[in-house]
């Protein structure tokens, strides 16, 4: 098992939301529709989750995404009023 500190892991993570925003960048300029993009990205995580941990680990990750979006966890551009 390979041990990697936190601030590498947070590197690490950093880098890999770096390479998947600009794949998303360039799907963009080609014309393929945000909603399809999201749509693919969602599946292939998942997918690759499921690969790697199983069903029921994922279906336990995931069960507190419902919660965590209506909490505003995902909102980018949130407007207060």
């Amino acid at each position: 098992m390979q041990f990697v500190s936190m601030s590498e892991e947070t590197e690490q993570k950093h880098v890999a939301l770096r390479y998947l925003l600009d794949a998303w960048e360039e799907a963009l300029h080609d014309g393929i529709e945000p909603e399809m993009l999201a749509n693919a990205a969602l599946f292939a995580a998942l997918s690759d989750l499921v690969s790697t941990f199983g069903e029921d680990a994922v279906a336990q990750m995931t069960d507190g995404l419902s919660r965590r979006i209506h909490h505003g966890e995902f909102t980018i551009n949130r407007t207060t009023q």
